[in-house]
């Protein structure tokens, strides 16, 4: 008997013991792996809830094979990954999991911001290799962040969390918004400015929007053209937010110092060149990888689907008009 829930993938207990105990069962994709169209396709028919992954493509042509289903829960607080107006069209709830992966993200671009700066990766493989002979006055220098110009672009809630985590190093702040952050503005002396403004003047820039047609290749060569050669650069919004061959050439040619990516244009492939430059930190699209958030999330993206099919209001709802 076909269950009411496809799951997409392995996510952890905490949601797959919601979802059993609350919606009497589900069905799930055992493979670590993501599923192809017409697998994906063959999966959801039938279906009242699928709870998916941010690279399930869940695009029009899925959505109308899931002619039974009511939501379709995705396990990330970015969705660009599904047709929300498919969706919507046929009536189907589409949910996310935002605010729970906050501080792990955040802790994720500090991580990669202070690698970056410092060529940890690099001085890490130099040290085990049997590289290192001793200290030396020109071994490995980095970049100073104390004190320095941090440039947020995106203030929302994963942006805001990293402004923050500066004061402690003294950080002069500046951000793009399509709003005013008060809290930023109040509690660090934060400036808005306009993103070329925080391209030139900023010793490090960490990226924070979602992806949408107006974010698709925000950063390309003119702006990395703008950036200082001395500054670094961190993605954990998503890949396609900067053009990827750009960044190669910048990096390589020495027209910005380093960068530090969680996250990739073709994910999982990288563009020709990146995996070779010792001036980027490479991190496997893991910004809310920590045990306690990823069950959160399980539990959220399950609570969600349990909340539709019982003909409650879920509490992430992405397109609240089908409620």
């Amino acid at each position: 008997m076909t269950a009411k829930v496809f799951v997409t993938r392995k996510i952890p207990d905490a949601g797959l013991e919601l979802l059993a105990r609350e919606v009497g069962g589900f069905d799930m994709n055992k493979e670590d792996r993501t599923l192809g169209k017409s697998e994906l396709i063959d999966l959801v028919r039938g279906r009242e809830a699928v709870l998916c992954l941010l690279n399930d493509a869940v695009d029009a042509d899925v959505i109308a094979a899931a002619d039974n289903c009511r939501v379709i829960a995705n396990y990330a607080v970015g969705y660009d990954n599904i047709d929300v107006a498919a969706a919507t069209g046929r009536g189907i709830a589409v949910t996310n999991t935002p605010g729970v992966l906050t501080d792990a993200t955040a802790d994720l671009a500090w991580a990669l911001l202070m690698s970056a700066a410092r060529s940890i990766v690099p001085g890490d493989r130099f040290t085990r290799s049997g590289g290192f002979s001793g200290w030396a006055p020109m071994l490995f220098l980095g970049a100073d962040v104390a004190g320095r110009t941090l440039g947020i672009v995106g203030a929302g809630r994963i942006g805001t969390a990293v402004a923050m985590r500066s004061a402690g190093f003294g950080m002069r702040v500046l951000y793009t918004s399509r709003s005013v952050n008060e809290k930023m503005e109040v509690k660090l002396g934060a400036r808005r400015v306009d993103l070329d403004t925080l391209l030139r003047e900023s010793d490090f820039v960490s990226l924070h929007v979602p992806l949408t047609p107006q974010t698709r290749h925000l950063l390309g060569r003119r702006e990395f053209g703008l950036m200082k050669k001395t500054a670094v650069l961190v993605n954990t919004s998503r890949g396609p937010v900067i053009k990827e061959a750009a960044l190669v050439e910048a990096l390589r040619a020495g027209e910005l110092f380093a960068a530090g990516l969680d996250v990739y244009e073709d994910e999982p492939s990288l563009c020709p060149g990146l995996a070779e430059l010792d001036n980027a930190v490479l991190m496997p699209h893991v910004g809310s990888g920590t045990v306690a958030t990823r069950s959160k999330m399980a539990e959220m993206a399950a609570a969600n689907i349990v909340a539709v099919l019982k003909g409650r209001k879920p509490a992430n709802c992405v397109n609240p008009a089908v409620l």
